[in-house]
């Protein structure tokens, strides 16, 4: 029987424990997910919209010089070839993001151009001359076809380029030629290394991808991915113009934390629609919410352990005085003066139990009948304030500490104001409720060994404890809280409720008369107040 009850405490201390663990993991780990992914995944999608931001706005201004440019007088007829070259020249010097700049004749010639290249040639099949001469175009990221033979290379990648052109008008109005650019794609690389840069000193494994819309192309990102086409969730919902974050597996792949943001332009620049997506593996994002976890499941495992040899060692404790305490509490149920032993033997735990609960309930029962009838007789029933009685036994002892210490007590005698015009406007069950809200105000403004009694309808006394040096000072301080407190409005069925109080006072001294004058002396004080314009405290002293 011993083992059973040990094994019985051990294993139900263990299973709790195990239990508590597990909903520890399920809650918390849920929570941590949420808060990381929210934490992380804002980050993201925030880098995100800034990148978005700063490569339309980088494309708005390349744009934005190539109009100013082709507004200049150079390019109007007659042309000034050796001043259009050196400002053509000036451009990509200032800013050599423009690989190739030049000016071609509404046939698709090219008359001037940045080194000379492609001088003479005709590019009219070319997307740059055919859509510039209708108007700004700017166009997506391409492969170099002419310019690829052409310009210097050293790393022998493959270059890209942006397209940008404008036509040329004369003073007519007539068009007269096509300011034609190519932007080098590298210097989106500056921009993805301004975003990750300080990415990377928070977080590990971080990529930055732009997703053309066109093709669904990877444009910038990781070497494994530029030009391979996605169709991710995260550039979906990129496409429809939000920003924000999701959690995404891709296709037999790991799960990333993904925050993306669509290029919907700058100003007047329309934009290409390109998508950017910054990511982080889901294994990295969330390995404090998985380190968490496994802490939480070896300190479970770990406390199981300590718990279940605690509850067997519990259980041996216990066993020991049950037999012992049977036979006294027997003797003690039939009215034998005895004291329960400390040891006994598990076999009569049955027999134990049924008759402590016989001794125990038959003195509860009466010990609570005793409290309930003392409590109902010294207690208001409705704001559970001591009542008259129990302010008569109060004094008693108020007045013997008082006279040792010699202190003083002050009476305060209370009415409120306007509480009858809140019964007969609401109804009496309204008034009863700002009775238990004034009650409760009273005691905040009491300390714990002084005393608040209601004597009946809203009135109130309460006895303080004062210095026999300076007691209507102090009183008239706590007179003037509770003032300011009642005033207070109470909201009671939707209804702000409002009524002031009067307070008559008066100081009871060890050498002066009994309380019970002390009390006559502040209701008068109090119908004095009542008189003088209510909500006000009025001293009454004996004469």
């Amino acid at each position: 029987m011993s083992f059973n009850l040990r094994t019985l405490f051990s294993s139900a201390f263990a299973v709790i424990i195990i239990l508590l663990t597990a909903l520890l993991i399920i809650v918390i780990g849920s929570q941590s997910t949420k808060s990381v992914e929210k934490s992380i995944g804002g980050s993201l999608a925030e880098e995100a919209y800034q990148m978005a931001e700063k490569l339309d706005h980088f494309m708005w201004s390349r744009s934005g010089e190539v109009e100013v440019l082709s507004k200049l007088n150079a390019f109007q007829e007659p042309y000034d070839k050796a001043e259009i070259s050196g400002l053509l020249n000036q451009l990509k010097s200032s800013m050599p993001v423009f690989t190739w700049v030049g000016f071609l004749d509404p046939a698709g010639n090219v008359l001037s151009s940045t080194d000379n290249i492609l001088l003479a040639q005709n590019i009219s099949q070319r997307p740059v001359f055919q859509e510039g001469i209708k108007g700004l175009f700017i166009g997506d990221v391409h492969d170099a076809v002419l310019l690829s033979k052409l310009l210097p290379n050293p790393g022998g990648e493959d270059l890209q380029f942006v397209d940008v052109s404008v036509p040329i008008y004369s003073k007519q109005g007539q068009v007269t030629g096509v300011l034609a650019a190519h932007l080098s794609w590298e210097w989106s690389r500056e921009v993805e290394q301004s975003i990750l840069a300080p990415l990377k000193d928070r977080m590990t494994d971080v990529e930055v991808l732009v997703v053309s819309q066109k093709d669904d192309t990877v444009l910038l990102g990781p070497d494994r991915l530029v030009g391979r086409k996605m169709t991710d969730e995260a550039l979906l919902k990129a496409r429809t113009g939000e920003n924000s974050w999701t959690v995404e597996k891709e296709k037999g792949e790991d799960s990333y934390l993904t925050g993306y943001a669509y290029g919907d332009g700058y100003l007047n620049y329309p934009g290409l629609g390109w998508s950017v997506i910054i990511r982080q593996p889901a294994e990295i994002a969330f390995a404090s919410v998985h380190q968490l976890e496994r802490f939480i499941i070896l300190s479970g495992m770990a406390a199981a352990v300590i718990f279940g040899i605690l509850g067997w060692f519990l259980a041996g404790w216990i066993a020991r005085p049950l037999n012992a305490i049977t036979y006294t509490a027997d003797l003690l149920s039939s009215g034998t003066d005895a004291e329960i032993p400390s040891s006994s033997l598990i076999k009569d735990v049955a027999v134990l139990s049924a008759s402590l609960r016989n001794l125990v309930g038959n003195l509860t029962k009466t010990e609570s009948k005793l409290n309930y009838m003392s409590d109902m007789a010294l207690h208001d029933s409705l704001t559970g304030l001591p009542n008259r009685a129990a302010l008569e036994e109060f004094l008693a002892l108020a007045v013997s500490k008082a006279q040792q210490s010699r202190t003083t007590l002050s009476f305060l005698y209370l009415d409120l104001d306007g509480f009858k015009n809140v019964n007969d406007t609401y109804g009496h069950a309204a008034g009863d409720a700002l009775l238990q809200q004034v009650a409760v105000r009273l005691l905040d403004c009491t300390r714990e060994h002084e005393i608040v009694a209601r004597l009946g309808g809203d009135e109130f006394v309460i006895i303080l404890h004062t210095s026999a040096a300076r007691p209507m000072y102090e009183a008239e301080i706590v007179a003037a809280r509770i003032i300011s407190k009642i005033n207070l409005p109470v909201m009671i069925g939707g209804h702000s409720l409002h009524v002031g109080c009067s307070v008559g006072a008066a100081v009871w001294t060890p050498d002066g008369a009994d309380t019970s004058e002390t009390m006559r002396l502040a209701d008068e004080a109090l119908y004095i107040s009542k008189r003088s314009g209510k909500n006000r405290i009025t001293f009454e002293a004996a004469s």
